[in-house]
């Protein structure tokens, strides 16, 4: 369960996402492409192709 009251920012990453990664891959999108720290208290969102699912790191 995410405790929406900790949460300081909202992340969406721009395009689509293969959701088949594992957490490893969003940590890493996030660290190389997105040049953000996923220490902070953020959700960061990822859309795949079709823009029907999401999948959320919640960090």
């Amino acid at each position: 369960m995410i405790d929406s009251v900790t949460i300081e920012h909202i992340y969406i990453a721009c395009g689509y996402t293969d959701l088949r990664k594992g957490v490893d891959g969003y940590i890493y999108l996030v660290d190389s492409h997105l040049k953000l720290d996923t220490i902070e208290n953020s959700l960061f969102l990822f859309c795949n192709k079709d823009k029907n699912k999401i999948k959320i790191l919640h960090s």
